[in-house]
């Protein structure tokens, strides 16, 4: 019997247990290490801070589900990887060996890189839900006592959705408290033009966020590096094509939320081979490290080179359905190891994202995610709010159940074209 360990349990980790163990079946041992017991849909942060969402119900305790499906939890957290000898360090001083090992941790929040940014300094975040709950009683304190607000993205982040997300569900929310004219609002981000979104664009992603934000009367700032923050004050230097010194803008708040930049998390960063030197896991198109055979890696952790010279850092996102595709390849990739066979499974990398703006919101598909693309689409509408609440119920609803996919996701996708591995020339099995 082979052990499977998956580090993490975020939206990666957790359907790639469920998967890896639909894969496996009792034949082999499935071990996720995380720290706690629970998953949150980090994707509804944003609802949590502004009170439409309250945490408990975005979260799922994995305990029972996860031992229904036959897969051990150890909830103590992983301190160390040792790649060399197939060994993780957990944060209680034991040690846990695996065969395989599925890193999928996320990213970890790179705040101190900013004088003042963070929960822990003058800003507030939405990447965690604990962050978020914080965020929501400054919320409240600034619908009681409203002030400007500066939201947005430090260089070197690399999932901007979230930000453009929170600066629409700020202007829905504070309309309806019937504050938003007192409530000046600037979006800054290291982008070299709104809607670039790490991916340089998808569709008219440009055209699409500039409209939105002028009929919001969000004032923007682009090629922005967030110097420093202090108390209701917030530096940023902007820059020209050529990273050059433009302007220098000091913005008063009351409010703010700034996504940090990422980096890989301390328990698997330093490795040569493994990692890259922000600590993000190297990977081939099989998401196996080339180092390391035995270490396969999904999710925001995945070292990715970014889009293209930009004056600033911009970071390219993982969206939901493309760490998904990166798991139903990993899964098949790990099975066929076991069988005695080579990894021949390719994710497609495709994006799918909703991004909601509280009363309508933006859809993009982009197939792959990395241009050049066989689709390249964008569009807008109240029907994007409905479907991300849709998508947000069906999600937590498969994490509950413990499964990965159902008939109807397939179904779904099927109709529009979208699939989750690449159609790939299955050559005739070999000897690892």
């Amino acid at each position: 019997m082979s052990r499977i360990v998956i580090l993490g349990a975020g939206l990666g980790g957790v359907i790639m247990a469920y998967e890896m163990k639909e894969k496996v079946g009792s034949k082999h041992e499935v071990v996720v290490v995380n720290k706690g017991t629970t998953y949150t849909f980090v994707p509804s942060n944003p609802w949590v801070a502004v009170g439409w969402r309250k945490p408990e119900e975005i979260t799922v305790d994995l305990t029972k589900v996860f031992q229904s499906r036959g897969i051990r939890l150890m909830p103590m957290g992983a301190k160390r990887l040792d790649p060399k000898n197939s060994v993780i360090e957990l944060n209680d001083g034991e040690t846990l060996e695996y065969d395989y090992l599925v890193i999928a941790t996320g990213p970890d929040l790179a705040f101190d890189e900013v004088e003042g940014l963070g929960p822990a300094g003058h800003t507030h975040s939405v990447c965690l839900t604990d962050h978020a709950a914080h965020a929501r009683t400054a919320f409240d304190a600034l619908v009681r006592s409203p002030g400007p607000i500066v939201v947005g993205a430090a260089a070197g982040a690399s999932c901007y959705g979230p930000a453009y997300e929170f600066a629409f569900i700020l202007d829905a929310a504070l309309r309806k408290a019937k504050v938003r004219d007192q409530v000046p609002m600037t979006f800054v981000t290291p982008e070299p033009y709104v809607g670039h979104l790490g991916l340089d664009g998808v569709g008219d992603t440009k055209g699409l966020l500039e409209s939105a934000l002028r009929e919001k009367h969000i004032k923007w700032i682009t090629n922005a590096r967030v110097a420093r923050v202090e108390a209701g004050r917030m530096s940023v230097e902007e820059v020209n094509e050529d990273a050059s010194p433009k302007a220098t803008h000091d913005l008063p708040f009351a409010f703010s939320m700034i996504l940090p930049a990422f980096r890989g998390v301390p328990a698997v960063s330093g490795h040569e081979g493994l990692s890259n030197p922000r600590g993000f896991v190297i990977v081939d198109r099989h998401q196996q490290n080339p180092a390391y055979p035995n270490i396969f890696a999904i999710g925001v952790c995945v070292a990715i080179p970014p889009m293209g010279k930009t004056p600033l850092p911009v970071g390219v996102p993982k969206t939901g359905f493309m760490i998904e595709s990166m798991v139903t390849a990993t899964a098949a990739n790990i099975a066929a190891l076991l069988a005695g066979e080579k990894p021949r499974a390719v994710a497609t990398w495709n994006a799918v994202c909703l991004a909601d703006f509280g009363d309508g919101g933006i859809a993009f598909i982009a197939q792959p995610q990395i241009p050049p693309r066989n689709v390249n689409w964008s569009s807008q509408g109240a029907w994007v709010h409905t479907a991300k609440v849709g998508f947000e119920r069906y999600f937590l609803h498969k994490v509950r159940q413990g499964v990965s996919e159902t008939f109807y996701e397939n179904a779904a996708l099927s109709l529009l074209g979208i699939k989750k591995l690449k159609e790939v020339r299955m050559e005739e099995a070999g000897p690892v």
